[in-house]
């Protein structure tokens, strides 16, 4: 409700509000935000892959947490600081405290994927700005990093 709907009925937008909330019993959510919304087909996958998972677990669970393996990604932002030490200035006691300018948002970024399994970390994986990380690519990476220290 609005502005309008309370002008419409005559009545203040507080009133409005009021009725909504305690009549109505309804409240103002915002929405989530999601990255984006998936297809039928992928959903079927992830449907199909998580059965599979399922009935892996239920025949052997040592053997499916053994291969198991799973990742996060996270942007890791990198700038150019000049330490506090570095910095720091000789200043008479009367004299204010010298100022240094907020740095960039970030000199680069990289996507840091971490791959793990029942064990802990597999190896961890950097992927440039504007470089794409393929399914090929990932199962390509996990099997010749198994068993190898991060």
């Amino acid at each position: 409700m609005s502005t309008e709907d309370a002008d419409t009925l005559k009545i203040s937008i507080e009133r409005v509000h009021h009725i909504i909330h305690e009549y109505l019993s309804m409240r103002k959510l915002c929405v989530k935000w999601v990255q984006r919304e998936l297809t039928f087909d992928q959903r079927q996958r992830r449907i199909d892959d998580s059965e599979q998972c399922l009935k892996v677990i239920k025949r052997n669970k040592p053997e499916f947490l053994r291969r198991y393996v799973t990742r996060d990604q996270t942007w890791l932002h990198y700038f150019t600081l000049k330490s506090n030490r570095r910095s720091s200035e000789w200043t008479a006691h009367d004299e204010p405290a010298p100022k240094r300018r907020k740095t960039q948002q970030s000199a680069g970024k990289v996507m840091a994927s971490v791959f793990w399994d029942a064990h802990g970390i597999i190896f961890i994986n950097y992927l440039e700005k504007g470089s794409t990380m393929t399914r090929q690519c990932t199962v390509s990476q996990v099997s010749e990093n198994d068993g190898k220290n991060p």
